[in-house]
């Protein structure tokens, strides 16, 4: 093996991590370079170790690799970006985790797409940054999808194709799209959708970032939105994420009492 492609220097977001013997960890990162690898940190979880601060969750990092005899083995890390606000903010940390799950859902190890490594780093920085990145989290679902061959069909009837007309319609997880309402007489598993909710989906689907951000969603179109995109990515899965279910619980908890002096 040639000595470039022995060593490896990469930017990277870590995608998760686990324990591995005494004192090692192996760590699953997404790359611009080389796409979704798996390393090993030796010695990490020593309590001197200087590079497991730089190999958390979410965290946005510069890493140099060696290949060891069966697998890749992280030499230097430095932190990049430490998404501050991700890490203090329980929402945005599980809001964070869904970015990264769902990355790592939709992509195969060592598969190189540098506009998945962009749109991943920049959901993150959304996420860091923003009061309410749900428009954020929309533009990256869709889009990740889309670059990963899974854009649900929201323009044309996915059972005679013909065009959508400016009506309530149904969405089938099974065949990837919306139904008008002809095609989704005969019966099925179909979940109903509402004009407003599809012009939105319709809008975050096929526009920048900087104009889905200009747009205010009201609630009940909020979770109307949720709910297509959800049951489309649970069946592109073909599993339930983790990550989803935590943010759920995290957002009907109540917000703690103020205590009157």
């Amino acid at each position: 093996m040639p000595s470039s492609e022995r060593i490896r220097k990469l930017e990277a977001v870590v995608i998760s991590h686990r324990d591995f013997g005494e004192a090692d960890r192996f760590v699953k990162v997404f790359s611009r370079e080389i796409g979704k690898v798996d390393a090993i940190a030796k010695g990490v979880r020593k309590p001197r170790s200087r590079k497991a601060a730089h190999l958390e969750p979410f965290t946005h990092v510069a890493l140099v690799l060696a290949r060891g005899q069966s697998t890749w083995i992280i030499t230097q890390a430095e932190m990049l970006t430490a998404f501050n606000a991700i890490r203090d903010d329980l929402r945005k940390t599980a809001q964070a985790a869904y970015v990264v799950e769902l990355a790592d859902q939709l992509t195969a190890h060592d598969q190189v797409d540098s506009a998945v490594f962009r749109l991943v780093l920049e959901s993150l920085k959304r996420v860091d940054r923003l009061p309410d990145p749900f428009n954020a989290l929309c533009h990256f679902e869709l889009n990740l999808l889309g670059l990963s061959g899974f854009r649900p069909e929201f323009f044309k009837c996915v059972g005679c194709g013909q065009d959508i007309q400016p009506q309530e319609q149904f969405f089938s997880a099974r065949m990837g799209g919306v139904l008008c309402p002809q095609c989704a007489s005969s019966g099925g598993d179909f979940e109903r959708i509402g004009l407003p909710a599809l012009r939105y989906l319709r809008h975050f689907s096929r526009s920048s970032y900087q104009e889905c951000a200009r747009v205010s969603i009201p609630e009940v179109i909020r979770k109307e939105m949720r709910r297509i995109i959800t049951v489309h990515i649970n069946s592109v899965t073909e599993r339930r994420l983790n990550s989803p279910d935590f943010l759920n619980h995290l957002n009907h908890l109540k917000p703690p009492e103020v205590l009157k002096s």
